[in-house]
Order: structure tokens, then C-alpha cells, then sequence
């Protein structure tokens, strides 16, 4: 007999595939296992057991003999009489053993096989093979989705991914933190929730409601006690899981091949169903006990029509009849399947249940194969697709960054991290990382806190633990505030520095800092966009002192009038974009420092001789060529620094001598050839830098300057050194490098405070040993070539390498 478990391979699948299989499919496999023996015990008796008998049917004879009933005369009138024995014979009882064929076994086995492929109806003959087939189709339909390419692929990672986030430690801990909330404490929570407000900072650049972060419930902070309920190994594998979940689902709601797929092997067994059906119950008759079988085989075997006795029949009959039972079980079973798959949306799959139960309000909907899929996983266990849902939650996967993030950096291992800033102030860095790790606001002494390339940046209220925090830079940076942070931010804050790709990147809770002095805004904009920038009022910075912008604008914005009353340093640096409509400046009547880097001014602007307490003026990287103007300096009594550098100045007018308050001048990166000497009339000027230019001469007027402590014309066509400059008894820095010089002076040695000197470049053969007299000057100051160092006498070179 062939034993049913050669056929398993065809219902049974990969154990984990019965999540996808509802009870429905369950049942019809058992009903399948059913029909499946039946066919299998059919064909094991077709092969075991003689399948048909036959025997020849008695002629009548064509006399009518009033003795037909004597058996004696029937098997004379069948059977050739014996010849007749001699009368002196005794006379004996004859045994009556039935009627003689005189035919041999192999003739019954001609007759018997002759008569079961003629005679018998072929669904008698086929009924066990048609059992088989028919249940070997319905095996298949029903698992052909398992096995098709494009179905089983998702299938299989579906399924893989499933068991992964079944069994994750951050599913239990995601539940279990839910779990433990009352639910009066769910309903405080969302109270509290819908009425905070937060604000945030988003692709739009606007002011928003709590609602953008009502998904991140407070059970959601991360706090000490629970940090390290999961080990760094299990949460970079959720981290991977929720990696996972988000391509698979972006993969697998493009299409619907799984519903597709699964509809068509439904309909498909529903129409073999009614085929079945139809043909058995029109022929399930035909199975009878007894045949007639009609055969010319006269000359092989004396007889034509036989008596046969199908062996099988009864037995057949039912099992045919038990066989259409089950396939009318299963087809209605299918027929509910159908109603189950047309009656309700299985595109669409809504975790709204979810979402009440957990709390977690930001799982989102599926659809498609995706939807269908876990429609499937709910007539299995809707366990399953609670514990899957953690893993769609961005709040979910923001809060395991957030572990991960405070599990990875510790403390200890961010005060390694903090270093001293441009301010002098006590700066973390923190740079390309995922999130903000909450270990930050545990280090009370931080003093300035550097974002830089970190996405969805949350600030939550624990900031206020950072008592001395006076300074906040965001460089590219996405930042979402809690409310309380951004109150604590507005007493605290004092210096905010913003690098945006966007304007709508800026964020607009910085317009409410009122206590803000100091604000340095640094992005870039597309030219048709610069033209109609526009920033948010500026008016509640009521203490903002300084305001830089480095970006490529077309004019001072409105808003920086709202503070010009109050400002008192700006710095537009613009790319090269040419900054027009300067008249703004005029109402900034208490600024002190006016920088206008690179904006591509061909003439200083007349709005800047109204900046009557202006001191300090930065004019880099423009287009200046001449600066007549520079008379009109004349008016800025307060005027102490004056850069000109990196700009194409050809000459200096007379006019400098009446900016008598000059205390720094930089010419540097310009086209001078001649200097006047009616520069060195402004005698109180401390730092002059003439460094690459075209000089070829140093007037001896520039001795006048008793004040002097810096001086460079590195990179001219200087000549000679006049004796004068050695007057200038406060000089500290000399820079005389990448020059023509051939000699210099040993008048030199008057410099008893120089410290830096740079002479590389020039012709020298040797260095004046009267530098020995420079007691300031060291070897690390002395910026000479080694082979010219070489030619000091050996007591000098030893002075000056001691510390």
C-alpha cells in the first residue's frame, strides 16, 4: 500500500509559512489529507486486488424442451455428452459441481481483461486516479503562492522579518513600558499632550503646534533607569530591524501580486470545485455491481457474452459518495474564502486598535500586499501584527536612536569631547550623529552646545539642567523644541549661530529669544530667491547686539531694522552678490563694527559716513578700485580700524592724513605702487599692514609712527628698509619677507620689543648681529632661512633658542 507521507511534500511548507495561513487554509489542507487517502486506498486496491470477474453466459437452446429446469439437461445442452459408458457398468451417484466452461485460467484472465477496458464505464475503472489528481490540484492551488517567484520572495522576507520583530527584545520593552500605564495615566498623558505646545522647526520653515510632536509621548523620554535595559548588540539589531521594516514596506506596497495571487488560486479551486461536483454526481451511478460485457472473442474462447462482477464497486460507490462530502465541505469553505476576500478591503489595513491600545499615535496605515499580508497574520494571531506595528512607529525607532545614542555616549565620553571656542567659552561638539544623545544635559558645566549635521534634532525640556548654556550652533540641522526648553533658551541664550541650505530650514523659535545678543545666520540661496528674501521680524531680539549674515542677499533685509536702533555690530558676507539699496544703514546709528565682505562694491557706500559711532569698518573682497571717498572718514571721529584688503586699490589718496583716530589700516591683497606720505600723519596708528601690493619704497615719514607695533609689506618690490622705520621703538611683529631687500640695517637692534620677525625671501647674505639685541626675539619668532640663520654668531643663535 503506498503510505500517505510520500505525498507531503506536496500540502506541507516551511513551518514558519503557517502565519499566512488562516483557518480556512488549515481546514481545506486536513480536508485535502482526507481526500487524499481515499484516492490513495483506491488506487492501492486497483493495484492489489483483481479488479473484475467474468463468466460466459449459457446459450439457450433453439428446441423447447418442457426440462429446462433440470440442471442435469442444462449442462447437457451446454456441455459435449461423455460417450456411453458399457451397460455392464455399475450405475453411481453424480455430484452436481455447477455449470462446465472447459476453459482455462488464462482464457478467464483474457476474458476478465477484455471485458474491464470494454465493457466497463471508465469512471469505475479511473475514480481512485481522478480522487488523486483532483486532490493533488487542490494541494497546489492552495500553496502555489508559497512557491511562485514573485510571491514567495516577500513572502520569505516577510516572514523572516516577522519572526525577528516577534521576538525582539525592543517589541517587549516597547509593550511592556505601554503596558504598565493605568489608564488614567494614558488619559492625563494625552490631556497634558493636546494642551502643550511645542514648536518646531520643519521642512516649512512655520510655527506649529504641540500636534508635530503629540506622537512623541512622554513615555518616550529616555531616562537613566530604563537605559540600560537593552545591550548595545540588541539595539543595533533593532535598529537594523526598523531599517529593514521600512524597505520591505516601501518594496512590497508598490504591488498587490500576493492578493492577486491568492484571489486567483481561490477562484480557481472554487471552479474545480463545481466541475467535481457536476461530473460525479452525474456519474457516481455508473459504478455498479454487475456488468454486461459483450466481447467478439468467440473464436479465442467459444463465447461472446459474459457476466461480470466488478469487485470494487460497492466499496467504490462509497467512497465516491464519502469523496463528494468532503469536496462539498471544501468547496463551500472556498466559497467562503471568496466572500471573505471580496466583502472586506484587504488592500487597506488600518492599526488603529493598535494605535489605542499602545498609545502610539504615529503608526501609520498600510496597504497593498503589505495590507494584505497582515490581514492574513490577524486570522493567525493578531499578536502578531501589535508587536510588528512597533517597528513602523517613527516615535518607536526615534526613542531606540535615543537609547542607542545615550548607551553609546556616555558622559565621560563626552567631556573627552569638549574644547575651548573662539568666545572662550566651554564647547561640545557634536557632529553627525543620529540624534541628540540625552546624556548632554548631564554635563552642567557645558557653556556652548554645536550641532552640525544632525537630522531631527529633539530638544527636550531636560535642557534647563544646563545652567551655564549661553551659546547654541545649528549647522544643517533639523531642531524640534519642547515648550519648556524654548522658555529656558529665551532667559538663557545669549549667542545662536545657524548654518541653513534653506531659508525655511531657519528655525522660528530664535525670533522670540528676547534676551539673544549675538546671532551669526550662514546659508546659501539660489539667485531668483535672494532677490525676495524676507526673515521674520526681528523686534522681540531686544538685546541682540551683533548680527551677522553670510549669504548672498540683494539688500539689508527689513528685519534688521526692527533691531538697528540697538545693534551694534553686522557683518553681511555675500558670496559675491552685489549688495544694493544700502540706505537701511543710515538708521543703524549705534552700530560700532560694519563688515561688508565680498558684496562686489565698486565705491564705499555714502550710507556709511552717517555711522557717526561706528569704529571699526571691514571692506574685504570687494571691487574697490579708488577710495576718494575715504575723506569723507573724516566725519567718523570714533573710526580706530579701517580694512580695505583684497580689493584692486591702485593708490591711496591724501585724504587718510584726516583720519587723525586710526589705529588699525590694512591694505593688504591690493594694486599700491606709491605710498603717501601723508599716511603717516595719522600718528596713532598701532597694526599697518601693506602686504601684498606693489611698493617699491617705504617713505621715511613712516618713522612718525612711535606707536607702531605691527608692520608687513611681505610680498612687495621693496628695495630698502629707510633707518626711520628703527624709530618705531614699540614694534613687535615685522614682516619684510618676499621682498628685493639685500641688507638689513643693524639699527635693527633698536627694537628691544620685537618678537616676530619675518625676513625669508629676500636677498640677504647675512643677518646683523645687533639682533642679538632683540632680547624678545626668539628662534620660533625668526622667520629666516636656516642657511642664513646659520651666518648669526653662535652666542646669538644660542640666545635665541632658549626659552
Amino acid at each position: 500500500m503506498i503510505p500517505v507521507t510520500e505525498f507531503r511534500q506536496f500540502s506541507e511548507q516551511q513551518p514558519a509559512f503557517r502565519v499566512l495561513k488562516p483557518w480556512w487554509d488549515v481546514f481545506t489542507d486536513y480536508l485535502s489529507v482526507a481526500m487524499l487517502m481515499i484516492g490513495v486506498f483506491g488506487c492501492t486496491l486497483q493495484v492489489m486486488q483483481d479488479k473484475i470477474i467474468c463468466l460466459p453466459k449459457r446459450v439457450q437452446p433453439a428446441q423447447n424442451q418442457s426440462s429446462v429446469s433440470n440442471v442435469s439437461q442444462a449442462v447437457a445442452s451446454t456441455t459435449p455428452l461423455p460417450p456411453p459408458k458399457p451397460s455392464h457398468t455399475n450405475p453411481v451417484t453424480v455430484e452436481m459441481k455447477g455449470l462446465k466452461t472447459d476453459l482455462d485460467l488464462q482464457q478467464y484472465s483474457f476474458i476478465n481483461q477484455m471485458c474491464y477496458e470494454r465493457a466497463l464505464h471508465w469512471y469505475a475503472k479511473y475514480f481512485p486516479y481522478l480522487v488523486l489528481i483532483h486532490t493533488l490540484i487542490f494541494m497546489l492551488c492552495s500553496n502555489f503562492w508559497f512557491k511562485f517567484p514573485g510571491s514567495s520572495s516577500k513572502i520569505e522576507h516577510f516572514i523572516s522579518i516577522l519572526g525577528k520583530c516577534f521576538d525582539s527584545p525592543w517589541t517587549t520593552r516597547a509593550l511592556s513600558e505601554v503596558s504598565g500605564e493605568d489608564s488614567e495615566e494614558k488619559d492625563n498623558r494625552k490631556n497634558n499632550m493636546n494642551r502643550s505646545n511645542t514648536i518646531q522647526s520643519g521642512p516649512e520653515g512655520s510655527l506649529v503646534n504641540s500636534q508635530s510632536l503629540k506622537s512623541i509621548p512622554e513615555k518616550f523620554v529616555v531616562d537613566k533607569s530604563t537605559a540600560g535595559a537593552l545591550d548595545k548588540k540588541e539595539g543595533e539589531q533593532a535598529k537594523a530591524l526598523f531599517e529593514k521594516v521600512k524597505k520591505f514596506r516601501l518594496h512590497v506596497e508598490e504591488g498587490d501580486i500576493l492578493y492577486a495571487m491568492y484571489v486567483r488560486q481561490t477562484v480557481l479551486k472554487v471552479i474545480k470545485f463545481l466541475i467535481i461536483i457536476a461530473y460525479n454526481s452525474a456519474l457516481v451511478s455508473k459504478v455498479q455491481f454487475t456488468v454486461d460485457c459483450n466481447v467478439d472473442i468467440q473464436d479465442m474462447t467459444g463465447y461472446k457474452n459474459f457476466s461480470c462482477n466488478h469487485t470494487m464497486a460497492h466499496l467504490f460507490s462509497k467512497l465516491s459518495f464519502c469523496y463528494l462530502c468532503f469536496v462539498s465541505i471544501y468547496g463551500l469553505t472556498c466559497l467562503y474564502t471568496l466572500y471573505w476576500l471580496f466583502y472586506r478591503s484587504l488592500k487597506e489595513y488600518s492599526f488603529e486598535y493598535v494605535r489605542q491600545e499602545t498609545g502610539i499615535d504615529d503608526i501609520p496605515d498600510v496597504k497593498n500586499d503589505f495590507a494584505f499580508m497582515l490581514h492574513m497574520i490577524d486570522q493567525y494571531d493578531p499578536l502578531y501584527s501589535k508587536r510588528f506595528a512597533v517597528f513602523l512607529s517613527e516615535v518607536s525607532e526615534n526613542k531606540l536612536k535615543q537609547l542607542n545614542l545615550n548607551n553609546e555616549w556616555t558622559p565621560d565620553k563626552l567631556r573627552q569631547k569638549l574644547q575651548t571656542n573662539a568666545h572662550n567659552r566651554l564647547e561640545l561638539p557634536l557632529i553627525m550623529l543620529s540624534g541628540l544623545p540625552d546624556t548632554v544635559f548631564e554635563i552642567t558645566e557645558l557653556q556652548s552646545l554645536k550641532l552640525e549635521i544632525i537630522k531631527n534634532v529633539m530638544i527636550p525640556a531636560t535642557i534647563a539642567q544646563l545652567d551655564n548654556l549661553q551659546e547654541l550652533s545649528l549647522h544643517q540641522c533639523s531642531v524640534k523644541i519642547h515648550s519648556a526648553a524654548l522658555s529656558f533658551l529665551k532667559e538663557n541664550l545669549k549667542v545662536l549661530s545657524v548654518k541653513f541650505d534653506d531659508m525655511r530650514e531657519l528655525p522660528l523659535w530664535m525670533y522670540g529669544l528676547r534676551n539673544l545678543e549675538e546671532l551669526y545666520l550662514v546659508g546659501s540661496l539660489s539667485h531668483d530667491i535672494s532677490k525676495n528674501i524676507t526673515l521674520e521680524s526681528l523686534r522681540d531680539l531686544k538685546s541682540l547686539k551683533i548680527l551677522s549674515i553670510k549669504s548672498n542677499v540683494s539688500k539689508i533685509p527689513q528685519a534688521v531694522v526692527d533691531v538697528s536702533s540697538h545693534l551694534q555690530k553686522m557683518c553681511i558676507h555675500n558670496d559675491g552678490t552685489k549688495l544694493v539699496m544700502l540706505n537701511n544703514l543710515k538708521k543703524m546709528t549705534n552700530l560700532t563694527e560694519l563688515e561688508l565682505v565680498h558684496c562686489d562694491l565698486e565705491r564705499i557706500p555714502h550710507a556709511v559716513f552717517s555711522l557717526l559711532s561706528l569704529q571699526e569698518l571691514d571692506l574685504k573682497e570687494n571691487n574697490l578700485k579708488s577710495i576718494e571717498e575715504i575723506v569723507s572718514f573724516q566725519h567718523l571721529r570714533k573710526l580706530t580700524v579701517l580694512k580695505l584688503w583684497h580689493n584692486s586699490i591702485t593708490y591711496i589718496p591724501e585724504h587718510i592724513k584726516k583720519l587723525t583716530s586710526l589705529e588699525r589700516l590694512s591694505f593688504s591683497h591690493n594694486k599700491i605702487e606709491v605710498l603717501p606720505s601723508h599716511l603717516f600723519l595719522c600718528n596713532k596708528i598701532r597694526y599697518l599692514d601693506l602686504s601684498y601690493n606693489d611698493i617699491r619704497f617705504i617713505p621715511p615719514e613712516i618713522g612718525v609712527l612711535q606707536s607702531l607695533q605691527y608692520f608687513s609689506i611681505t610680498c612687495n618690490k621693496v628695495e630698502s628698509l629707510p633707518d626711520e622705520l628703527y624709530f618705531c621703538k614699540k614694534l613687535k611683529t615685522l614682516k619684510i619677507g618676499k621682498n628685493s631687500l639685500s641688507v638689513l640695517s643693524p639699527k635693527i637692534g633698536n627694537l628691544l620689543f620685537l618678537s616676530y620677525l619675518d625676513v625669508k625671501g629676500n636677498h640677504f647674505e647675512i643677518l646683523p648681529p645687533e639682533l642679538g639685541d632683540c632680547r624678545a626675539l626668539k628662534r620660533a619668532g625668526l622667520v629666516v632661512e636656516d642657511a642664513l640663520f646659520e651666518t648669526l654668531p653662535s652666542d646669538v643663535r644660542e640666545q635665541m633658542k632658549t626659552e
